[in-house]
C-alpha cells in the first residue's frame, strides 16, 4: 500500500470516528433534553405498588360510572384520582364550548369557583415565608382605609373576620349593570363600613369577601396585579401551564363556558370581575401539581404547613372546621379530610386532599351538578375518614 493510500485510509477512519462521536454526543444530549425535569417543589414519593393500584382501580371505576357519570346522565368536566402524585384514573368528558364543538380535554382550564381559595391561601402563605406578609398583622397595615381595626390576615384566611359577603352588601349600594372589581368592592367597604356579623376572631362565618381582600393584599405587597402575582407565586414555579386568573369580560368570552343544565350558558355578570375567592381557571392535573407541592418543605416550610392544616373554629361541637384556605372534616379516632368545594354559576367541583394517605381526588364540572360533591364512598376506599360526608358551600 502506498503512503498516499495509507494516509487517505487513516483520514477516512478518523472522519468516521469524529462523526460517530458527534452522533453519540447528540443522542445523549437529545436523551437528556427529553428526560422529565425534576421540580424541586415536588416531594419524591414512590410510584404506588401495582397490586395496590389494581385493588383500587375497580372501586374507582365503579364510583365514576355510578356516581359521577352514570349511564344516560351527561357529565361535562374532569375527574382524577392520584396517589403520591401518580394518576391512577382520570376522565375528561363533555364540552368546553358546546356552540363551537370544543371538547373538554386534560388541558382545558375551567372555572373552579371557591376551590380558588386554596390557591389564594397558598400564595399568601408563600408571601408569609418571604416575610412580606405576617399572619397576625392587622389588615389595615396593608390596605389603607380598611375600617375594621381588629381584623388580621389570619382571620381572613380562616373566615373569622365577621365581614359580610359582598354579594349581599352590594344590594342597594351598587348598580348591578356595572362591573364590580376588587377595588370597587373595597371602596364600598370603606364608604359604608358595613357592620361586622360578630366581634372579629370570635366565630366562623364563610365569606367570599375575605379572600377578595386577600387578593388585594397580594397585589399591595407584590406591586403586581393579582393574575400576574399568582403566576409568579404559584403557576410558574409549579409549571401549572393551564392555569390563570380571570379578570375581565373579554377573557370570559375566550374562556371555557359555564352552563346551567342542558348546556344553557351563563352570561358574564357584575360580580364576575372579583377574584381571590373565585375566578381561578385550571385543570384537574394542575390542581394535582398544587396538591403535591403542599407536601414539599421547599414550597411550604413545615412550620407554615402546620398552620394551614389545622382547625381554628371550635366554638361549636361538630365535624366541620376550617384551616387557612382549606375545609376540614374531623372526627375523633379518624383521619382528617382536607378539601374545598366550589360552586359559582354552573361550575361545581371538589378538591380532596387525603393527606394521611397522600391521595388526591378531584371532580370538576362546568355544567351544574351536585354529583361531584358526593365523593364520600370513594374517600372511604383509601382510609378511615369521617363518614356521612355531605359537603356544601357555607
Amino acid at each position: 500500500m502506498s503512503k498516499h493510500s495509507l494516509l487517505v485510509g487513516c483520514l477516512f477512519l478518523l472522519l468516521i470516528g469524529i462523526v460517530g462521536c458527534k452522533t453519540k454526543v447528540e443522542n445523549v444530549q437529545k436523551k437528556q433534553v427529553n428526560q422529565p425535569v425534576k421540580n424541586p417543589f415536588y416531594p419524591s414519593y414512590p410510584k404506588p405498588h401495582k397490586k395496590w393500584v389494581d385493588e383500587k382501580l375497580d372501586s374507582i371505576r365503579l364510583f365514576y360510572q355510578t356516581v359521577i357519570a352514570p349511564a344516560g346522565d351527561m357529565f361535562s368536566g374532569q375527574f382524577l384520582v392520584a396517589k403520591n402524585g401518580h394518576v391512577l384514573f382520570s376522565r375528561y368528558n363533555g364540552f368546553a364550548d358546546k356552540k363551537k364543538n370544543s371538547q373538554m380535554t386534560h388541558s382545558t382550564p375551567i372555572h373552579v369557583a371557591s376551590i380558588s381559595k386554596v390557591a389564594t391561601s397558598i400564595a399568601v402563605i408563600r408571601l408569609v415565608h418571604d416575610k412580606k406578609v405576617k399572619l397576625d398583622k392587622k389588615v389595615a397595615h396593608y390596605l389603607a382605609g380598611f375600617p375594621y381595626p381588629d381584623v388580621t390576615v389570619r382571620m381572613l384566611l380562616n373566615h373569622r373576620s365577621g365581614i359580610p359577603y359582598y354579594g349581599y352588601f352590594t344590594r342597594g349600594v351598587w348598580d348591578s349593570t356595572q362591573l364590580l372589581d376588587n377595588q370597587g368592592m373595597f371602596g364600598l367597604i370603606k364608604k359604608h363600613v358595613f357592620p361586622l356579623q360578630f366581634k372579629a376572631g370570635t366565630q366562623f362565618s364563610y365569606s367570599n369577601t375575605n379572600f377578595a381582600l386577600l387578593a388585594l393584599i397580594v397585589e399591595k405587597v407584590t406591586a403586581k396585579p393579582f393574575p400576574e402575582a399568582m403566576k409568579a407565586l404559584i403557576f410558574d414555579p409549579l409549571k401549572m401551564k393551564n392555569s390563570y386568573i380571570l379578570s375581565s369580560e373579554k377573557e370570559y368570552e375566550k374562556s371555557s363556558k359555564t352552563y346551567k343544565s342542558g348546556y344553557r350558558v351563563y352570561d358574564f355578570e357584575f360580580l364576575d370581575g372579583i377574584y381571590g375567592d373565585k375566578n381561578l381557571y385550571t385543570t384537574a392535573k394542575d390542581l394535582l401539581k398544587l396538591d403535591m407541592a403542599t407536601y414539599s418543605n421547599e414550597f411550604i416550610p413545615d412550620y407554615l404547613r402546620k398552620q394551614i392544616f389545622k382547625g381554628y373554629s371550635y366554638e361549636k361541637t361538630g365535624r366541620h372546621n376550617y384551616g387557612l384556605g382549606y375545609r376540614l372534616k374531623e372526627e375523633q379516632g379518624k383521619q382528617t379530610f382536607f378539601f374545598h368545594t366550589g360552586w359559582w354559576h354552573g361550575n361545581t367541583g371538589i378538591y380532596g386532599s387525603l393527606r394521611s394517605d397522600s391521595v388526591c381526588i378531584i371532580a370538576l364540572s362546568n355544567v351544574y351538578t351536585k354529583r361531584v360533591w358526593a365523593i364520600a364512598p370513594l374517600v372511604l376506599q383509601f382510609g378511615e375518614y369521617p363518614f356521612n360526608f355531605i359537603p356544601s358551600e357555607q
